[in-house]
Formats: C-alpha cells, structure tokens, sequence
C-alpha cells in the first residue's frame, strides 16, 4: 500500500511530498465537521480527515485537510457526528457464526418448553434429514437444569440435531444424531471431554468438550454454498456493527475455515472486512507453507495458531485451583495436557508463529503462563505477542505476570455482563474479585485487546464497550456493575478494540488509529461516547462503517 523512497511516501502510483506546497494528489473525499477521535495518542482528536483510494491523506483541521481538495473531491458534512477507528474484533468464530445467524436461535429461551417450542417451529420449515446446529442455548436462563434429548426427540425424528451450549463447550444431541454417530450408553468418555449419563446409565444428549468431537466429526462437511451462505450472514453483520477488522479463531483446514471462502469474496471485490485467519494450535505445523498464500494480507492473512487450555465456566469445565463453589468434587480439566501444550507452543514460536491460547479458570491461565515463561526463556527474546484468549479468572497473583512477559490478555467484556448473572454461584464471592479484570490488568500495565467471542457473544463492539464501562448485567440487578472495581474508562475500552487490537495482531503499522497513511478504516457512531451517561452506551447506533475508504454499510440505506 505504501513506501517511502528518498523522504517521499509512496501511496499507490501518486506521490505526496511532506510539504503540502509539492502534493499531487487529491482526496476522493474529505469528511468534516465531525468530532473524531484517532486513538493516536500525539492527537487524539480531529475535525477532518482526507481519503483517496483506501488511504488517509491527512487527518486534523479542515483548514490542514483542505489542502488535498481538488475539482473531483467529495465534501462529506457529517454534522458533527462522532467517528472513531475501525472496530476491530479480536476474536470471533466465522463460519459457524455466520451458520448460527441462519438457523434456530435459542439463546433467549428461558423455559424447556420454549427451547422446544422454537426447534419445532425451525425443523418443520427444514428439509428432512437435513442437520439442525448451532442453537447457542442458555440452561441457566430456567435454572441450571441441563437440556435432555427427551425435550427434543419428539419433534426432531425426522432431523440430526446438535445444539450448542452458547460457550460452544457442551452441545445437546438428539436420538438420530447420537445414533448417527454411533454414540450410546457403552461409549466409553474421551481424554478432555464428558458424556453425560442419567443415574441409570442413559444418554441425556449432553457432551462436552473433546466428547463433543466424537459427534462434530462425523456431520457432513458444509457445502461451498453453505460456507458462502453462512460467511455472507457473517460479513454483513460485521458491518452492520462497526467491525472493520476481525481475528478468526474457527481454524484453517478445520470444517469450519474461512479462509478460502474469503479468498473467493476478495476475488470478486465483495469482502468488506479484514481477517486474521488462525489455525489449530497442533497443526502448526502446515501453516508455513500457507502464508506464502496470503496474496492480500491488508485483506486477509493467516499467520497464528489458535490452541486451548481448558473448557468454560457455564459447563464447567474451565480449570481452577480448587473446587467449583456449587460442585465440591469438580475442578474442572485441562483439553490438552501440560506437556503437549508445551511442545505445540515452543515449536510453534521457534518457526515464528503467532501463539493465541484459550484459557478460562484461574489454574489454566496460570499453566498457561508458565508455559509462556518457560518457552521465552527457552527460545530467546524476541517480538512474540504471545496471547491468552478470554483469561477469564485470573489468580490475583498472576496480574503482573501478562505485562513482565509481555502476554496480551484477548477478552471478550460482553461475557462480564452475561456470566455476571451467575458466576458467583459457581466459584464464590472471593474468586469474582478477580473475573474479567479489566482495571486490576491495567493497573498492572497489561495490554487488553477486546473482541466478542461471536456467535458466543453479539459482535458488538459498542455493547462490548459498554459492558467493559458499566458492568451492569443483563438481567438488571448491578445497576451499579457487577464487581465495580473492575469498571474501566471510556478511552480505554475504545483502545482495546482498535489501537490495541491491531497491535495483538502485528497490523499497528496499517490499522487501529486514524492516521496519515494508514488504511481508512472508520465508522461513524449517532453519539459521542465520551460525551453520554455511560450507561445510555448500548443505545449507541453504528450510522456508517467505511472499509478502505469504501462505505459498506450505512444505517439510512437500509
């Protein structure tokens, strides 16, 4: 996109001199009156900013901008409207994301009969023996109880059903699907996972974890049309959201890859988001080979393995210390052991692989960290930005552990709000003191990067921020947060989903502020964050969302 030559940058085939008196080129368009806010901390606000092509011209007063006006540039008033940088989202599931916006939605059913109820209605409108997924289910909403495929065999005799927990690390199979899978009271469990039994031995549909694979590896890979299909749902409700920039952590080579559907989507100049595709942490490595591959890697590029830990919170099965407050014999488990983990992560590092691993509970984030001090030590200092994804619940003495080795802790703030509503039930008021700790790793000069964990989450940066600022949770009783220490500016989430963001993913140089000669990345927002009572945050609309100086979505056209 650009270079500089001789103290001449070099942006596409046209040259600007860093003295305006020699510049020959003009903007494409120039908005102004508007408040923006660059997330560059030299200068953090800005009336005007100059585009042509997908490039920032210039950026700061409009009589500093208007320099670059010529016969053909687009004066854009945007009435003083607030624009930030492009949110980019730190952690998302593409694919199945995009799959899960087109199938039955679960996720606000708050009884066993209208779990039910909505399957039925889906299923009928579905062709026979065809797959029912995703679902993305709460058991907490009714009380805990833990869905059986009695609630659903009824309905589904005609459809292979399997439905995930909304963590994604526990689904409910029906008869046919289990049945499918072969799959009954005599299969033994699997390293890593649970299959759920009654007193009498029965299946109840539940696995979790690696049992889930002994189902999930056996449905039929999707269609290419139902990978576009999917992935087009996906990508247009980036847009509609603000996300400019997202880091997919569904896998390469995985049934649930995106990478060469985005590869099609570039071809035909219809990709409105950029993609940092990541691979299975233990595949690491076939992934030499594929980033000679990245052809356009402003729009998409691989790069980094994606590995995990432990389980989740809601299934319990993340890992702690000691025992779940509501289940005294339960700890939870580690997916992976210690010592694959390791040698996956310190090979993977001397090929110079990104490392993003996913750990929840207090013990597997500190196992995790230990393998990280262990593997710098071993391989050498060097730029690794090594990451943990979610570090969910953190033991108060490993806080300063993430900015002594330079880990950037990936979280996902909507899941404070959410969990909030009962996660002191399952480890007790003294570990919640420490669960999303956003202000206590700032405090310890962490770098936080944010994202959604979508479809888990709603892709949202703006409720992501909210939810990092307020703490309120979604069923209204923490007017005042939930763990109100953990409560953090404005500025500060902001920076987390965009200068940081593209930092934890080597693009800081490109994206994640409004700068001269960076990529024009931005959305327009109907309110001023700073400006509004932060708990009116989530009313926020995302009016337009530019992409490489290329509007892909505006509220009013819709």
């Amino acid at each position: 996109m650009k270079q500089i030559i001789n103290g001449i940058l070099l942006i596409g085939i046209t040259i600007i001199c860093q003295s305006t008196s020699c510049i020959k080129i003009r903007a494409d368009y120039i908005i102004h009156n508007a408040n923006i806010w660059t997330a560059n901390q030299k200068a953090l606000s800005a009336q005007a900013m100059a585009i042509s092509a997908d490039t920032i011209l210039a950026i700061g007063s409009l009589k500093t901008v208007k320099a670059f006006k010529g016969p053909q540039t687009n004066m854009i008033d945007l009435n003083g409207q607030f624009v930030t940088p492009g949110f980019i989202d730190s952690h998302v599931h593409l694919i199945t994301g995009g799959r899960s916006l087109l199938s039955v939605d679960l996720r606000d059913a708050n009884t066993p009969k209208e779990f039910a109820n909505r399957l039925s209605n889906f299923v009928k409108k579905t062709p026979a023996n065809e797959w029912v997924l995703e679902g993305n289910w709460d058991h907490t909403l009714w009380g805990g109880e833990l869905p059986h495929k009695d609630w659903i065999d009824t309905c589904t005799q005609q459809h292979p059903v399997a439905l995930f927990r909304l963590d994604w690390h526990m689904l409910l199979a029906n008869t046919a699907a289990l049945n499918f899978a072969g799959i009954d009271k005599n299969t033994p469990n699997i390293e890593g996972g649970t299959i759920v039994k009654d007193e009498q031995g029965n299946l109840t549909g539940i696995l979790k974890n690696n049992a889930m694979n002994l189902l999930l590896d056996k449905i039929p890979a999707m269609s290419v049309t139902q990978k576009e299909q999917a992935f087009k749902a996906a990508i247009d409700y980036f847009a509609l959201n603000g996300v400019t920039s997202v880091h997919d952590v569904d896998g390469l080579n995985t049934p649930y890859e995106s990478y060469s559907t985005a590869k099609k989507f570039i071809a035909d100049k219809k990709l409105p988001v950029r993609i940092y595709a990541a691979k299975p942490l233990q595949e690491w490595k076939q992934l030499t080979d594929m980033r000679i591959q990245d052809e356009n890697p402003q729009w998409l590029k691989t790069g980094c393995v994606k590995g995990f830990v432990d389980g989740s919170l809601g299934s319990h099965t993340a890992a702690f210390h000691t025992h779940y407050t509501d289940q005294a014999d339960d700890k939870g488990f580690f997916i992976h052991q210690e010592k694959d983990l390791y040698q996956w992560i310190v090979e993977a590092d001397k090929a110079g692989i990104h490392i993003l691993v996913h750990a929840i509970g207090d013990r597997a984030n500190h196992s995790l960290l230990n393998i990280y001090e262990r593997v710098i030590k071993e391989n050498g200092a060097k730029d690794r930005r090594f990451r943990i994804e979610h570090a969910q619940h953190l033991s108060a003495d490993d806080l300063h552990r993430f900015n002594k080795l330079q880990v950037i802790a990936s979280m996902q703030p909507y899941h404070a709000i959410d969990d909030g509503r009962w996660a002191e039930n399952y480890i007790g008021a003294e570990r919640i003191q420490t669960t999303y700790a956003f202000q206590s790793l700032l405090d310890a000069q962490a770098t936080l990067a944010f994202g959604s964990d979508w479809a888990v989450a709603p892709a949202s940066p703006i409720m992501g921020i909210y939810a990092a600022v307020t703490r309120r949770t979604l069923d209204g009783k923490n007017p005042n947060g939930w763990v109100p220490d953990q409560k953090i500016m404005v500025e500060q989430a902001l920076l987390a989903y965009t200068r940081n963001a593209a930092y934890a993913s080597f693009d800081e140089d490109l994206k994640g502020t409004l700068e001269k000669g960076k990529l024009a990345d931005f959305v327009v927002l109907s309110k001023n964050l700073f400006a509004i009572d932060p708990k009116k945050i989530n009313t926020v609309e995302v009016l337009q969302t530019y992409v490489g100086g290329k509007k892909v979505f505006d509220k009013e056209a819709r």
